[in-house]
């Protein structure tokens, strides 16, 4: 450190940097006795005209409570400044804005023609470096907390907030409600500092309980807390806890941790919802944008199929979160090949555990999942449907399985699949068409109808307990908050209440719905329609959301389905014998699947696992899709069971 005495008399100090720079035109920042006259005066005016150029500069960015001055031998905040005569090093001037609370600090650096060019952090940088310090804190790591606060001069809150902090950790509560008091003109909300001094007074009752003050604690629920007129019935229910002999029960009934650092901080995480977050950050902020970002990131990839939301230990925040194909569901795991005709429907049971499958050939089969390899083994195969099987319907509980036919069939059967046996047929008149179903939520009543213009509202046992004349119904589905949605032959679909025989339109296309299928939700509906593809729309806002491209949808009846951890993609078959597959928000398919030899007529994602879809093909198969690592996982297994 080099100092140097101006004309005043003073001792005047500028900090530098410990990096150097050997230039023929350096300016030298003091002046030799030593030198003649003509430099001495040069080299005094050159720095004396930077000076004031770097003073009126930073005199503009600081409030009018803060001023600088050349000659003194420290700035307003304290800093020290110091010069040297090494050349060409940085020059840095720390300023505090006081009646903000928040350290400016100014960065000159030389430019070509050697003059100072300041710069100060913006105001996301200096946000940004308050995280920062928040987390390094939040770590244990103080000590570098300090030196950034130091270094950035950027303070992490607000003073007064910081002492408020500071009280309710330590557990001082009247010193905190005067602490608070002073915060008064912070909080916007018109009763927050009530609610705050109840949420104080609420943990000081508790811990004066847990001290074995009872009388003390009745005072503060008198006097203090009944003072503050708000809550009413939450203070009445604290008067029940001075009753309980045992604090275990007390904590229990209360859901409360007891007296120390963790209820502490779930007080100050409470408290500092009412305030800003320039004068009290909010809790855990650098943890939780990181997590909206990961989220964000999730729901952008093209190929998350993983169950669950990505928390920030899944990942690296050193790069984009991109899953690849190989751990998407793309390859065919196993081939069914037990119909002797084209396979018209498939369909998981909601448990997942089960596969039924539907085929021209009349029969009704059902497989057993494998939750581990995703290996369907055929379980039970049910005959008698003498016109195909044109559509499956499970029960919510996964034990009853209702099928029915195509224009020509006049019935429909209800199989109990645990028992293995038939539970109900219903014909109810001969001119009867019934050629869709769906279960209510209770799983003991049913919808069915055809395009004959039946609607019948029925029990499990295949009793008619209500009936509605002339719609002409293509297909139906059962919102899980029991909204009957039927899709007709006037290209609408529309809710009905049996109760009180009232419909209303929801949407109308200008081509035939062939089928369609709702989101668990309840919000999004996909359509599959004659010559046009597969559509999406919004139920609630009664809008077409997004139409799909490349499949190919003639007259044929076809069967879309949701897919993923959270229905984020979309499958259909396709009259090219291939299967295609969106992401929602994307029009173009990210995946064409080829393996069929003929139209493919229906695909059923798996209800639980996110990794298995099945695909139902004129070509009288069954195509299990899953991902590379289940394909070897049951290539071993077979292999295995073969050298057995």
């Amino acid at each position: 450190m080099n100092t140097s005495t101006n004309s005043g008399g003073q001792q005047q100090t500028l900090s530098i940097d410990n990096t150097t720079a050997t230039t023929s035109n350096s300016l030298p920042l003091t002046s030799d006795p030593n030198d003649n006259n003509n430099n001495n005066n040069n080299n005094s005016e050159r720095l004396k005209q930077q000076t004031q150029r770097l003073t009126h500069h930073l005199n503009g960015l600081t409030s009018p409570s803060t001023t600088t001055t050349n000659t003194d031998t420290s700035s307003s905040n304290g800093h020290e400044a110091t010069s040297s005569s090494e050349n060409n090093n940085h020059i840095h001037n720390r300023l505090i804005s006081s009646s903000t609370q928040t350290i400016l600090t100014g960065s000159s650096y030389p430019s070509n023609n050697g003059n100072l060019i300041p710069s100060i952090f913006s105001n996301s940088q200096k946000e940004v470096l308050r995280l920062i310090g928040q987390h390094l804190q939040s770590v244990g790591l103080n000590k570098t907390v300090d030196i950034l606060i130091h270094e950035s001069g950027c303070v992490l809150e607000h003073e007064q907030a910081s002492n408020f902090r500071e009280l309710i950790m330590s557990g001082k509560w009247t010193e905190a409600l005067v602490a608070l008091e002073k915060l008064k003109q912070y909080i916007e909300e018109h009763d927050g500092i009530q609610q705050m001094k109840y949420l104080i007074l609420e943990q000081k009752y508790f811990e004066l309980i847990e001290d074995n003050r009872a009388m003390d604690a009745l005072q503060c629920l008198r006097h203090e807390i009944q003072g503050l007129k708000i809550r009413t019935e939450r203070t009445h229910e604290l008067t029940t806890f001075l009753m309980f002999n045992s604090l275990k029960d007390m904590y229990k009934a209360a859901n409360w941790s007891g007296k120390g650092f963790i209820s502490r901080q779930n007080l100050m995480e409470k408290l500092q919802k009412y305030l800003p977050p320039d004068v009290m950050l909010p809790p855990k902020r650098l943890e939780s944008l990181l997590s909206q970002a990961v989220e964000l990131q999730q729901e952008r990839c093209t190929y998350h199929v993983k169950p669950g939301t990505l928390v920030l230990d899944d990942v690296s925040l050193l790069k984009d979160h991109a899953c690849s194909k190989q751990t998407f569901p793309c390859v065919t795991i196993q081939t069914l090949t037990e119909h002797s005709d084209e396979v018209w429907f498939c369909k998981f049971s909601p448990d997942g555990t089960k596969l039924a499958t539907g085929s021209k050939d009349g029969y009704l089969h059902i497989y057993d999942v494998d939750m581990e390899t995703y290996k369907m083994k055929l379980r039970k195969q049910f005959e008698g449907h003498s016109f195909g099987i044109g559509c499956i319907a499970w029960c919510p509980f996964s034990r009853y399985v209702i099928v029915c036919g195509t224009d020509e069939c006049n019935e429909l059967w209800i199989w109990d699949v645990e028992q293995e046996e038939q539970r109900s047929r219903m014909t109810h008149t001969p001119e009867d068409s019934l050629t869709s179903a769906a279960w209510l939520p209770c799983g003991q009543r049913f919808v069915c109808g055809g395009s004959r213009g039946q609607f019948y509202y029925c029990d499990i046992d295949g009793n008619v307990i209500d009936s509605w004349e002339g719609v002409r119904l293509q297909c139906l589905h059962v919102t899980n908050d029991g909204v009957i949605l039927a899709a007709d032959a006037q290209k609408r679909i529309s809710s009905y209440k049996f109760d009180s025989l009232t419909d209303q339109q929801i949407i109308h296309e200008d081509h035939p719905i062939m089928s369609f299928t709702v989101s668990k939700d309840g919000r999004l509906a996909l359509l599959n329609i004659a010559t046009q593809g597969v559509h999406l729309w919004d139920l609630h806002d009664k809008q077409l959301v997004r139409k799909y491209q490349g499949v190919t949808q003639g007259n044929y009846v076809n069967h879309a389905t949701f897919g993923g951890p959270n229905e984020e993609f979309i499958a259909s078959g396709s009259e090219d014998s291939k299967v295609y597959l969106w992401h929602r928000r994307q029009e173009r398919p990210i995946m064409v699947f080829s393996g069929h030899s003929r139209t493919v007529n229906c695909v059923s994602w798996h209800p639980t696992s996110p990794l298995v879809f099945a695909s139902a093909s004129d070509d009288t198969t069954v195509r299990i899709w899953s991902t590379p690592e289940h394909h070897t996982k049951i290539e071993l297994l077979s292999s295995n069971e073969s050298s057995s």
